[in-house]
């Protein structure tokens, strides 16, 4: 999708057939090209101010290819309500440094050698130095945002950060447990992923000094919005192709995180299918992901696991067509859009 550092108007991918989605995304982020490339410009300043010893590491985690989908959804929720300001970008920065703490604290649980094709801080620096080093942007994020005049942002930053650490945690719990329910595995998604997607929007609302129930309207898109995005990347890590997931497929997998396809098809498996799936999560290898892939299939519980991406994506919309007063929803609607042709992209054979 778009690389943190880099021109907002770059398409998720290069290849002939992802050209529709690509001119959707640049039609997406265009008017934000400007904004983006201030919260990019002020990420490297707020890494900056970091001790000198830490510049190598800040410096290489922002070098890394990121979406921006956070910072983008500030820029949109504020274009619904006219326009960004210097608050907005503000917002942007503290909330895409909170993400890419837990980014650091996850591939340390993870034990992830690799993201999106590089080496990760734990692998390059060990993980001693990973866990202090998130904590660091953790604490910077937090500090930029009790530098605004008012408790607000600090307050609901603060809030859902333990949010998205509890639904970790939760997820942590549940590894290679069947005992998982689809409705607690759809609450662990909105809590560590959804949440700051609704803080992104909630805050973008905020700064364009919009009611509460506008706000918490926005808030609700946003929840919804990230867990369909969830959904998705739990399906593109067993369905997808590894230059579009920039990750080794099975990955949540081998690190025995059971997500929706899998959980689908577990309850609707005979006893003997049961027992399968429960050995290879038990015992994780690539080569297993044919045989897996072909059990999704044989119950429907990849086409299923796609149907709840869109019934969540149509929920999302929803959240936007209730919002009282005349709002700039487009863009918002056009990232629903987005999301929704990629899904129907992952459902295509290939």
């Amino acid at each position: 999708m778009l690389a943190t550092g880099t021109k907002a108007t770059a398409a998720p991918a290069a290849d002939s057939q992802d050209a529709e989605v690509g001119l959707l995304w640049k039609r997406i982020v265009g008017p934000l090209e400007g904004f983006l490339e201030q919260v990019s410009a002020q990420l490297v300043e707020q890494v900056r101010s970091f001790d000198p010893a830490l510049s190598d590491l800040a410096e290489y985690t922002l070098q890394g290819p990121g979406k921006q989908l956070r910072p983008t959804l500030v820029g949109l929720a504020g274009h619904a309500l006219g326009r960004t300001s210097d608050d907005h970008v503000r917002v942007a920065v503290i909330i895409e440094m909170v993400h890419l703490a837990t980014l650091v604290h996850d591939d340390v649980m993870d034990e992830a050698a690799l993201r999106r094709g590089r080496q990760t801080v734990a692998a390059r620096w060990g993980n001693e130095t990973a866990v202090l080093f998130g904590d660091c942007l953790f604490a910077q994020a937090l500090t930029q945002a009790a530098a605004f005049p008012t408790p607000e942002v600090c307050r609901t930053v603060a809030q859902a950060t333990q949010v998205v650490c509890t639904g970790e945690i939760l997820q942590t719990r549940y590894r290679r447990d069947f005992t998982l329910s689809q409705e607690h595995y759809r609450r662990i998604l909105a809590m560590k992923t959804g949440e700051l997607f609704a803080l992104a929007c909630d805050l973008g609302a905020w700064c364009s000094g919009a009611r509460p129930e506008v706000r918490q309207g926005l808030r609700r898109f946003g929840l919804v919005f990230g867990t369909a995005y969830q959904l998705y990347d739990d399906c593109l890590d067993l369905m997808g192709e590894e230059r579009v997931a920039g990750k080794s497929l099975g990955t949540d997998l081998s690190k025995g995180k059971l997500t929706l396809p899998v959980l689908l098809a577990w309850a609707r498996a005979d006893d003997q299918d049961r027992r399968r799936l429960e050995r290879w999560i038990r015992e994780w290898h690539p080569r297993h992901l044919p045989e897996l892939r072909r059990m999704l299939h044989q119950y429907r519980a990849f086409p299923a696991a796609l149907d709840e991406v869109h019934l969540h994506l149509n929920r999302a919309r929803q959240e936007l067509d209730n919002l009282p007063g005349p709002l700039q929803t487009d863009g918002l609607k056009a990232a629903a859009d987005f999301l929704a042709r990629q899904t129907d992209q992952l459902a295509l054979p290939g």
